[in-house]
C-alpha cells in the first residue's frame, strides 16, 4: 500500500523530530501525490528521510500525526493489526491507572495517546468514539473492529458521535450512530462506587464529563456536614459525591432543564429516591449567584468553555472574572471555592491571574489549597502541552 508524501522545508522538521503531532502548512515545501482531506500521508524531511505518518487536511494544521518513525517493514500502514496493537497497548496503561469501583473512563485521549484527532470513552462496556479529523473518522470502522478484538465479550457496543466535532462541511454529511451492537440509554456506569446514568446519544460531549473524576473525589473529602453549591452542574457529578460524603445540603444549578433532569435522575439512582438534602434549579448561574444571598461552605464553578479560539480569549477572561467574583461573594467565611476552566486558549497562568483579579474585586482574602487538572486517563504528551486543557483551583476563602 502506498500513500501520498509531503516534504518539509529545511530546518522545519525539528518539531516533528521532537514528537509534536501537528505539521503546519507553512512548514511544507512540496507534495507528491493527489492529496485530499482525510488522506493518510507520509511526512519526510528535505533530505527524503521518513519522519511520520498522519492524516492530511487542507488548513493551517496540514497533518495530524498518529505514528512517528517506521516499523520493521517500513512506514506505518494503519490497518486492523496496527489499530488493534495500538489500542491494546493504550488499554494496558488504563488498566494500571483506572482502578477501584470505576467502569467508565477515557480509553483514548487524542494526542496524549498518539491518536491525534481521536477520542474514545468507555462506559461500562460501551465505547463512544469521537473523531475530530476527517482522516480519523474514515478509520472508524477499522477502529470499531480493533476495539472488538481488544475487549472481546466485554464490549457490548461501539457508538460513533462525531457529527459535531468534525469540520463543518464534512460533518454536515455525517450521522451519529452505532458501529457495533446497540445498548439502551441512559446506561448505568460506576465511578468510584457512585452510579451515573449516561446518555451518549443526546448528552453533552460523549455523555459524561469523565475529566472531573479525581476532582469530584477531592470535593468529597471536604463536603461532610457542609452546604454545597454545584453551579453548571450538568448531570450532577459533584452533587452526588457531596451527598455521598455526608453534605448537609446541596444545591445544583444549571440553565438547562434537561441537565437538571439528569441530575435528579442520578440523585435517585444513588439514593433510591429524591434526597431531601438536595435541591435543583434550572436557572442561569450568574442570575442565581446575584439573586440569592445564601452563603455556602463549598462553591463549585465548572462552566463550559468560554473561549474556543484566540479571538474570543479576552471576552472569555472577562467572563471568568465576573463569574468568579460572584462566586467568591457566595462563599461563607472559611469556605472553599472549587473553580475550573476547560478553555484550551486560556492557559494556566492566565486563569490563575484572572481568579486573582476576581478575588480582588470581591474583596476576599484567599489561599490556594490545590492546583487541579485532568485525570491520568486524559494524558498530556510532554511534546504537546496544548493537550492540558482542564485547569482548576481549590481556594480557601477567609
Amino acid at each position: 500500500m502506498t500513500f501520498s508524501k509531503l516534504y518539509l522545508q529545511a530546518g522545519r522538521d525539528e518539531a516533528v523530530r521532537r514528537f509534536h503531532p501537528w505539521v503546519f502548512s507553512r512548514a511544507i515545501s512540496r507534495y507528491e501525490g493527489n492529496l485530499n482531506d482525510g488522506d493518510v500521508v507520509e511526512v519526510f524531511d528535505n533530505k527524503n528521510r521518513y519522519l511520520a505518518t498522519g492524516h492530511y487536511h487542507d488548513g493551517s494544521i496540514a497533518v495530524r500525526i498518529f505514528s512517528f518513525g517506521a516499523t520493521a517493514g517500513g512506514p506505518v500502514i494503519p490497518d486492523l493489526p496496527y489499530w488493534t496493537q495500538k489500542l491494546a497497548h493504550i488499554r494496558s496503561i488504563r488498566q494500571v491507572i483506572v482502578t477501584g469501583e470505576t467502569n467508565c473512563y477515557r480509553l483514548v485521549h487524542g494526542e496524549g495517546d498518539g491518536c491525534t484527532g481521536l477520542i474514545i470513552d468507555m462506559y461500562n462496556g460501551v465505547a463512544v468514539v469521537q473523531a475530530h479529523s476527517i482522516g480519523m473518522h474514515r478509520e472508524r470502522d477499522i477502529i470499531a473492529e480493533a476495539l472488538k478484538a481488544v475487549f472481546g465479550d466485554e464490549l457490548t457496543a461501539v457508538y460513533d458521535k462525531s457529527a459535531d466535532t468534525l469540520p463543518d462541511e464534512y460533518g454536515a454529511t455525517v450521522t451519529n450512530g452505532y458501529l457495533f451492537g446497540r445498548t439502551p440509554v441512559p446506561h448505568p456506569v460506576q465511578e468510584n462506587g457512585n452510579t451515573f446514568l449516561v446518555d451518549w446519544i443526546t448528552g453533552q460531549k460523549t455523555g459524561f464529563f469523565l475529566d472531573q473524576r479525581d476532582n469530584r473525589a477531592l470535593l468529597a473529602q471536604y463536603a461532610q456536614g457542609k452546604d454545597v453549591l454545584n453551579a453548571f452542574c450538568y448531570s450532577g457529578g459533584f452533587s452526588v459525591y457531596a451527598l455521598k460524603a455526608g453534605a448537609n445540603q446541596v444545591h445544583s444549578v444549571d440553565v438547562s432543564q434537561k441537565a437538571i433532569g439528569l441530575t435528579n435522575q442520578n440523585i435517585q439512582a444513588n439514593f433510591g429516591e429524591a434526597d431531601t438534602r438536595h435541591e435543583a434549579y434550572a436557572e442561569d448561574v450568574m442570575h442565581y449567584l446575584k439573586a440569592h444571598d445564601h452563603k455556602y461552605d463549598v462553591v463549585v464553578l465548572d462552566p463550559p468553555a468560554f473561549a474556543k479560539s484566540l479571538s474570543a480569549r479576552h471576552r472569555a477572561v472577562q467572563g471568568y472574572k465576573r463569574l468568579n467574583a460572584e462566586g467568591f461573594r457566595r462563599v461563607a467565611k472559611g469556605g472553599l471555592l472549587f473553580t475550573f476552566s476547560c478553555s484550551q486558549v486560556v492557559d494556566r497562568e492566565l486563569f490563575y491571574n484572572t481568579i486573582v483579579a476576581a478575588a480582588i474585586e470581591a474583596g476576599r482574602q484567599v489561599r490556594v489549597l490545590h492546583h487541579l487538572s485532568q485525570p491520568a486517563d486524559h494524558p498530556v504528551s510532554l511534546f504537546h502541552p496544548e493537550g492540558g486543557y482542564l485547569k482548576g483551583l481549590v481556594l480557601w476563602v477567609e
